[in-house]
């Protein structure tokens, strides 16, 4: 799906609540067992989601949208996404219900956890080096693969998906003060930042980047898009070298601020949600945790979005033994 990228109104959210009613679960918010002086922290648990991810609130949204407007035969020819996994999931569960063939092309690093459940689903994945992923995600298309694409972050429809999550947060905790959100491309924050400054204009808006990458942090400090370098970790569904143009202005009206963490802090993060609430979080998906447990989202009630808990167990199961990851 192609189309200038534009943050999501109201209707647009209430039009995509509907459309992933059924498929996609209003998740739990609930406050997490720690004491942080000044501050309470309530978790929005997309974890929890059907297939471990926010994604399949975003990929159902686009989906239906195009069926919609295209019908049926918009989607006769399959569809195409390039995914570090969880937004792939999220389309080839939709498609495998209609029907309709999906190929996903995921980077090298994507965790196997992902892969095999889009192989599980009868998705075609086809695994590339990360530069060439990123290529796919720029320009659109992968050689070969017919199919329509679908932006797994620059697409409206996609957008307004993930801002049902702010509609919800909103619905169940009033006078929150900040939300933080993992940065992956930028799509999440955007939608949740979309119903934020209608709703609750005096709330910040924080993105948590971890030591691996920090695009965000390097285009709000130059005021454009800038090229940082992207470290390998074991962090797959965050991080990336620049912030997408087309991103960019949606991302610059709905953040006030970045935060960085370190890969340690999100281990120690992900440990902690396991012991205190039996909650399995990926890399992405404790981040925001960790950085409100590091003391800097500031004080008072501060909600994280576990944003997945499609984590490896061979880096599960070391990180909760109390060892660091490969």
């Amino acid at each position: 799906m192609t189309g200038a990228v534009h943050l999501p109104s109201a209707s647009d959210v209430e039009t995509a609540r509907a459309n992933i009613a059924g498929v996609a679960m209003r998740t739990p918010l609930i406050r997490l067992d720690v004491d942080v002086p000044g501050a309470d922290i309530y978790l929005k648990l997309e974890n929890l989601q059907p297939l471990g991810s926010f994604k399949i609130r975003a990929a159902v949204n686009a989906l239906k949208t195009l069926l919609k407007t295209g019908g049926p035969d918009a989607l006769r020819a399959g569809v195409l996404a390039p995914s570090a996994g969880n937004f792939g999931q999220g389309l080839a569960r939709a498609a495998r219900d209609m029907g309709v063939p999906a190929t996903i092309v995921a980077p090298d690093g994507a965790a196997q956890t992902k892969t095999a459940a889009l192989e599980a689903m009868g998705a075609r994945v086809i695994r590339v080096p990360f530069e060439d992923w990123w290529r796919v995600l720029m320009t659109r298309r992968f050689e070969g693969v017919e199919g329509v694409f679908f932006h797994p972050v620059a697409d409206s429809a996609v957008v307004a998906g993930n801002a049902t999550i702010g509609a919800e947060i909103a619905e169940d905790l009033a006078g929150f003060d900040t939300i933080i959100v993992p940065f992956g491309g930028g799509g999440l924050v955007s939608g949740i930042g979309s119903v934020m400054r209608r709703q609750r204009p005096n709330a910040r808006m924080l993105v948590v980047e971890s030591e691996a990458a920090q695009p965000l942090a390097a285009a709000l400090a130059a005021g454009r898009p800038t090229k940082v370098t992207h470290a390998p970790s074991f962090i797959d569904g965050m991080g990336s070298g620049i912030v997408l143009d087309e991103m960019w202005p949606l991302v610059r009206e709905t953040v006030d601020q970045t935060v960085c963490v370190s890969l340690a802090q999100i281990v120690d993060a992900i440990r902690l949600l396991a012991a205190r609430h039996h909650i399995i979080a990926e890399g992405a998906g404790a981040a925001a945790v960790a950085a409100a447990l590091s003391g800097r989202a500031g004080n008072g009630d501060i909600v994280c979005i576990v944003s997945g808990g499609n984590i490896d167990a061979s880096k599960l199961g070391p990180i909760l033994a109390g060892q660091f990851p490969a």
